[in-house]
């Protein structure tokens, strides 16, 4: 892949819409800043929460700070009631990357804040009732409910003014310019990590690390604007059409629900499990997933940065092109989750016992199941980003809606059984619907009739399984007994199992493609 040149370096953060659309190599290269940005501020992120999150567990206590992770989620299902334009205005923009009709741009911007002023009574409503109930869901003694409350409520604060930081940094990455914002996430998430600290230094507890994310907030709302007017010529907002706010309430709509049963999917393992066992239960899950959880942030981010640049070529109706970049998602996504899950199921065990104390381990089992249920998060999510991209999303709603019943359902029925172990077999029952449906959904909205079927995916599905089992095995009598050993240990065992998947798990015709992809990443870096 050839180098920046410095003319390339030189231009504007967005070129003239009127030169049409750019060239591959263009699109690659965004894809890779976006990616690069993102997981620099992400691995700020991870390095802040390393360093606060025991100073969290000591000065709240193991309970509390279960109190605090329940609140969290609690209070993130509420991005369902404000209709999610943001996130419809992102997928519009991308979609609409090549078209010089900055006029329309404007407009979906403003369509975007009227659907969000029509869901703030409901988001108003919804936020009330989880404040008056936070009590009792977090199943706290009396003496504390009056703190919960008022936590939830500064908390719900907090999401309104998200609201604030969502609508710019979504035409940024519409507009596939997300990497513009590149060290200013980083910064301000060292910043959540001193006001934190200091909250807690300071004896204000629950509700001093509420306030803290609402200074945040605020302060990163006005970077995110000012980041967002210099490097988006057209940026502003215009008065649209009764048409024009139609269609992005229907998409926004699904996407708000898609996003409900998401959250019931991915973050009402918290909830359930505070609620049928304990939150001092919940603290041990959460410590033990954490290291699952960080890897599942990083390959979001990554599917993520590349999604702007994959709509823009299904809205160019690229769709054979669209349909080999998921296939390169797909295998490369195989390989980093393979060959990271079998690492975290190594080292996971000297990870806690070195961060928190070994009384957070939650065991084997759980720790394998874990790492499974992020395995198959990451191909749902890979799945569910190309079909967001072509702008239909009914199908994959109605979906993911009954995977979201079938795993509470089971979760709710295994727990009192099984604690954490049984939670995460009510998580992978359910979740199987949308990875046995994604992939049909996405040869439907792609025009494609086939795909690879069981011998494609066979293979590397045997390879995963032996090197997590045998992982998993040795996990539980290797031990690590300092940072550098561990730090040393993890970085080894990595490289190791990832060349063992490469040259084991995929076929010749799968395993081209992706080492010249892995080849234009470096020759990049």
């Amino acid at each position: 892949m050839p180098a920046f040149c410095e003319d390339r370096l030189a231009e504007p953060c967005e070129p003239k819409l009127e030169q049409g659309p750019e060239p591959t190599p263009r699109l690659t290269q965004r894809a890779y800043l976006n990616i690069a940005a993102s997981l620099l501020d992400y691995t700020a992120k991870i390095a802040v929460g390393l360093l606060v999150t025991p100073i969290l567990v000591g000065g709240l206590g193991r309970s509390l700070f279960g109190v605090w992770e329940m609140l969290s989620r609690l209070v993130g299902y509420m991005s369902a009631t404000d209709g999610r334009p943001t996130q419809a205005l992102r997928l519009v923009v991308a979609n609409q990357q090549s078209l010089p009709d900055l006029a329309l741009k404007r407009r979906s911007v403003g369509s975007a804040m009227v659907v969000w002023l029509l869901f703030l009574p409901v988001l108003a409503g919804v936020g009330t009732i989880l404040v008056w109930f936070s009590p009792t869901i977090t199943k706290v003694s009396p003496d504390l409910q009056q703190v919960v409350r008022l936590t939830c409520a500064l908390l719900v604060l907090n999401f309104l003014l998200s609201g604030l930081v969502e609508l710019p940094e979504s035409i940024l990455r519409g507009m596939n310019l997300g990497y513009r914002r590149m060290g200013l996430q980083a910064g301000l998430s060292v910043v959540a990590g001193l006001l934190t600290v200091g909250a807690i230094c300071r004896g204000l507890g629950l509700i001093g690390v509420a306030a803290a994310q609402i200074a945040l907030a605020g302060v990163t709302a006005v970077f995110f604007w000012l980041v967002a007017k210099k490097c988006v010529p057209w940026f502003g907002v215009m008065r649209p059409t009764k048409t024009e706010i139609w269609s992005l309430l229907g998409m926004s709509t699904w996407y708000s629900a898609g996003d409900l049963i998401t959250k019931l999917l991915l973050a009402s393992d918290v909830i359930i499990l505070g609620m049928v066992a304990s939150p001092s239960t919940v603290t041990t899950y959460v410590l033990t997933g954490y290291a699952a959880r960080t890897v599942l942030g990083i390959m979001t981010i990554t599917l993520a940065a590349v999604t702007p640049g994959l709509g823009g070529v299904i809205g160019q109706k690229q769709y054979q092109k669209a349909f080999r970049l998921r296939r390169e998602m797909i295998m490369m996504s195989w390989c980093l989750v393979t060959a990271i899950g079998s690492t975290i199921l190594l080292w996971n065990r000297s990870f806690l016992y070195l961060w928190v104390g070994r009384e957070h381990y939650a065991g084997f089992w759980a720790n394998l199941l874990i790492v499974a249920i992020m395995v198959q998060t990451v191909f749902i999510r890979s799945d569910s980003y190309v079909i967001d991209a072509t702008l239909r999303l009914r199908d994959r709603v109605l979906v993911t809606a009954i995977a979201a019943v079938v795993s509470i359902v089971l979760s709710v029925l295994l727990i009192p059984r099984l604690g954490i172990v049984g939670l995460c077999l009510g998580i992978l029952g359910g979740r199987m619907i949308q990875s046995v449906s994604y992939p049909f959904l996405v040869r439907l909205c792609l025009g494609r009739s086939q795909g690879s079927g069981p011998k494609g995916t066979a293979r590397p599905a045997i390879v995963m399984g032996l090197l997590f089992v045998a992982s998993g095995y040795l996990g539980q009598r290797l031990l690590a007994h300092n940072w550098i050993e561990w730090t040393t240990y993890v970085g080894g065992s990595f490289g190791i199992i990832l060349c063992i998947a490469l040259v084991t798990g995929l076929s010749n015709e799968s395993k081209r493609p992706l080492i010249r992809r892995f080849r234009m990443i470096w020759q990049w870096a």
